[in-house]
């Protein structure tokens, strides 16, 4: 008996972590703080990139955050020509509570300014380029650029395998336990 209960205990503990590690990799977005320990201010006379510099250095997917920190100043979403202006009257998106977070909704280019008179001409502002989601429904190519389907090549059976959901995966390990 003692050993029945232990063996369906290590089944309960295994399902456990297993679904606790599916939930944790379905997180597929990041938070990044805008500026890293700067913050959102006027830069340095010297570094007036200072904000493109840093969002090249990371990697934007859609539904990541940007989290502006900022003390009496504001955060603007604006078109392409406002950003190149420095000025809006109209902006997307506006705040100015000093602790705002933008999630990045879609692929793309956006485009933030400070509200504040002067801030955006000294360099607070910023593009963000969100790369586009990849595209599941098509085959993969080979190394001509043509698709392939499984039947013309098996490597390419074997490439398809990640698709298969961690929830297909843990569902199909969670099954070998319980028969």
């Amino acid at each position: 008996m003692a050993s029945l209960f232990m063996v369906s205990s290590c089944k309960v503990f295994l399902v456990l972590i297993l679904v606790s590690y599916s939930l944790f990799l379905d997180v597929k977005s990041n938070e990044f703080d805008v500026g890293d320990d700067e913050g959102w201010v006027v830069p340095p006379s010297k570094n007036e990139q200072m904000y493109n510099k840093w969002a090249s250095h990371n990697r934007f997917q859609v539904n990541d955050t940007v989290r502006f920190k900022y003390k009496k100043d504001s955060v603007m979403v604006v078109s392409e020509s406002d950003y190149d202006k420095c000025h809006s009257t109209q902006p997307i998106f506006f705040s100015n509570n000093g602790d705002t977070e933008i999630t990045l909704d879609h692929s793309g280019l956006f485009y933030f300014i400070s509200g504040v008179s002067g801030h955006c001409e000294k360099g607070q502002k910023m593009i963000i380029k969100v790369l586009e989601e990849p595209k599941n429904d098509s085959p993969p190519s080979n190394q001509n650029g043509t698709s392939s389907s499984p039947d013309q090549n098996g490597a390419v059976a074997m490439a398809g395998f990640p698709a298969l959901t961690l929830a297909q995966f843990i569902l199909s390990v969670i099954g070998l336990f319980f028969v």
